[in-house]
């Protein structure tokens, strides 16, 4: 039995149907006072109905949930209390309660950051699980929130530090990101709605919405702009969805207010030089157009998400699908000089994840499920430790470094709280729909139950490991139904049987493949889709490359020389200065590659179980998200 299953038995709880909601297309009925408007080609199924499968995925988050299930919510909750002067309630008082670290220690502007992404992640784990353990301590934050809310006066202010942030936020002071954090709290409230049915979590988040308006409703312009140049993540889309649930024109009129002239202005105007921003800063405020475009129809603000994902995607994204170095934009005609240590700050991703998904839903589009199933698989799926379940802040890219990995009670970085996310939500986009279309975006073991049409569609594999994957309709009412497969950018020609006969198709990479037919219980369907080694050089070097097999990078592995830990911060006296962190890479590791970059094949044999390769050098080559706890090569230099 593993570490999951323990925690879920000891704890006496089984798994239960989850009221699962979201805020994209389709998931939205019955909690939403305010729809989308526009066309939609592929809506979402609602997360509870999928279920993740063994396999690979499943454990990683099987991994994320026994932390998470771990995590002691008197601990999370310690910094709003103390903030609130709210103890009376807990046995032993102040001196009970052990003291987070890292980004949650109490001289941290942005503690209480990592709360509300665990509210967002416990809503998201219940409703891919089904688990209660997940709902109990949803529920815990919540209640333990909505006491410090109630304790810090009537004005519906809620966090970990004091007002007087905000107001050096107004006052252009020096202060780290307050409405950075302040969003982690209202997506984390919206999220336990949403997905949890918390109705309490609801109270609250409109009492800060209201707390909001009255902070800023009087504000100059002048005081908007200058309050804009502080990162303040994704606060827009946080009040674009609060106004979703609500209807209330003061949250629209929120979410507008952090509409930062500053950045999208020129995007709106096409001009694509991102010059050296600050990149996660960037995205959310694109994810926000994207809603405001759903919400409202306003054109210019998908123009302006559609434009940037071409850009990020197709300009600024590494093999691995991550972006930014030191958490940066620059100039991708220098790509190879920020091929470097400190590459694919991992919340980058999340959020491209989370804007990709938008443009799914708008369009059906292959494309943006391509660029989903590279980044999950060679980042998010390698962001986590297989042996400790902790995670990456940046997954380094520069020949012979490793994975730094966070701490159960001394990080807390950004990319811990949306790593709790991003492995609770594997499930997301498997599958999509429309009114009669069924789209199948990612090939990983799950069954989907799509109650309206009476379906259940079960998928097995063991994909990238193995080419083929097979569909099993265990329940289907005998109507006509479009079964859309995607053909990815990467395959040969795939090979379709229904029911053991081949299905002819005429369809090109970077399309789906469409099967109309009356569906039957038992009908199966297995599709095979063609595997190769190929080598994706550096755009602006074609002496550096990447060996990729279908969709995965392939990592070189080069041993543990010279390594001090693969959590170096687990001492909590040491700084967590992973900006300017020294890998210590032995000066004679072999970065080099003799092969034909045309057709690596030749020279490269696969090996054994699994995806573990061989070249004519006796270089050992596995999937990135398997290259744990050791030296590698992504970018090789070709010979």
């Amino acid at each position: 039995m593993n570490k999951f299953a323990i925690l879920i038995a000891c704890a006496g709880l089984t798994a239960t149907s989850a009221m699962s909601q979201s805020v994209y297309p389709g998931q939205h009925q019955g909690k939403l006072a305010k729809e989308t408007i526009v066309p939609i080609k592929a809506e979402s199924f609602d997360l509870k109905d999928v279920r993740l499968l063994p396999g690979r995925v499943r454990d990683n988050l099987e991994r994320d949930s026994a932390w998470m299930a771990g995590i002691s919510i008197n601990r999370m909750l310690h910094s709003f209390r103390n903030n609130a002067g709210v103890y009376a309630g807990l046995e032993g008082g102040y001196e009970s309660v052990r003291k987070l670290g890292g980004w949650e220690s109490l001289d941290c502007d942005l503690r209480g950051h990592t709360t509300g992404h665990l509210l967002s992640a416990y809503g998201l784990m219940y409703a891919a699980t089904g688990h209660q353990i997940f709902k109990a301590k949803g529920d815990s934050l919540v209640a333990g929130l909505a006491e410090v809310q109630d304790a810090l006066g009537g004005s519906g202010y809620l966090s970990a530090f004091p007002e007087e942030l905000i107001n050096r936020n107004l006052k252009g002071q020096g202060v780290w990101a307050p409405w950075y954090t302040l969003h982690k709290l209202y997506s984390g409230l919206i999220d336990q709605y949403l997905y949890a049915g918390n109705e309490q979590a609801l109270l609250i988040v409109k009492k800060m919405g209201e707390w909001a308006y009255q902070k800023l409703a009087g504000q100059s312009e002048e005081t908007r702009r200058l309050m804009l140049r502080n990162e303040f993540g994704g606060m827009n889309e946080a009040f674009y969805n609060l106004y979703s649930i609500t209807g209330d024109k003061r949250h629209l009129e929120l979410a507008e207010y952090f509409y930062h002239n500053d950045v999208l202005d020129p995007l709106r105007n096409g001009d694509t030089d991102m010059g050296t921003k600050h990149t996660n800063t960037f995205i959310p405020k694109v994810i926000g157009e994207a809603r405001k475009y759903e919400l409202t129809g306003d054109k210019s603000s998908h123009d302006v998400a559609r434009l940037f994902w071409d850009i990020m995607v197709g300009h600024h994204s590494y093999v691995t699908g991550s972006s930014s170095q030191k958490e940066h934009f620059f100039n991708p005609a220098e790509f190879s000089k920020y091929i470097n240590g400190y590459t694919g700050e991992t919340c980058c991703t999340y959020n491209m994840l989370k804007l990709s998904k938008h443009i799914l839903n708008w369009e059906a589009s292959p494309e943006a499920a391509d660029y989903y199933e590279r980044a999950l698989f060679n980042h998010i799926l390698a962001q986590q430790d297989t042996e400790s379940g902790m995670v990456c802040y940046f997954l380094p890219l520069l020949s012979g470094a490793h994975k730094v990995y966070s701490t159960p009670e001394h990080s807390f970085w950004c990319c811990v709280g949306s790593g709790f996310e991003s492995h609770a939500k594997y499930a997301e986009s498997i599958y999509l729909h429309s009114d009669n279309e069924l789209f199948v975006n990612l090939f990983i073991p799950s069954k989907l139950t799509w109650a309206e049409k009476g379906v259940t569609l079960r998928q097995e594999t063991s994909f990238p490991e193995e080419e083929t994957t097979v569909l099993t309709f265990e329940e289907a009412d005998s109507h006509k139904l479009r079964l859309s497969l995607r053909y990815p950018w990467w395959s040969g020609k795939p090979t379709i049987k229904v029911n053991g006969k081949k299905v002819k198709t005429t369809s090109s990479p970077s399309s789906y493949i469409s099967i109309d037919r009356k569906w039957n219980k038992g009908d199966k369907v297995e599709v095979t889709y063609p595997m190769s080694l190929r080598v994706e050089t550096a755009p602006d070097n074609a002496g550096r490359g990447a060996l990729m097999y279908g969709p995965i990078v392939l990592a070189g592995l080069r041993g543990t020389e010279g390594m001090v830990s693969p959590a170096p911060f687990s001492d909590p006296t040491v700084r967590n200065d992973y900006y300017t962190y020294d890998y210590h890479i032995p000066a004679d590791l072999k970065t080099t590659l003799d092969i034909d970059p045309e057709h690596p094949g030749k020279s490269i044999r696969r090996t054994g179980a699994g995806l573990t390769f061989t070249t004519a050098e006796n270089d050992t080559l596995v999937p990135l998200y398997e290259a744990n706890r050791c030296r590698y090569v992504v970018y090789w230099d070709i010979k």
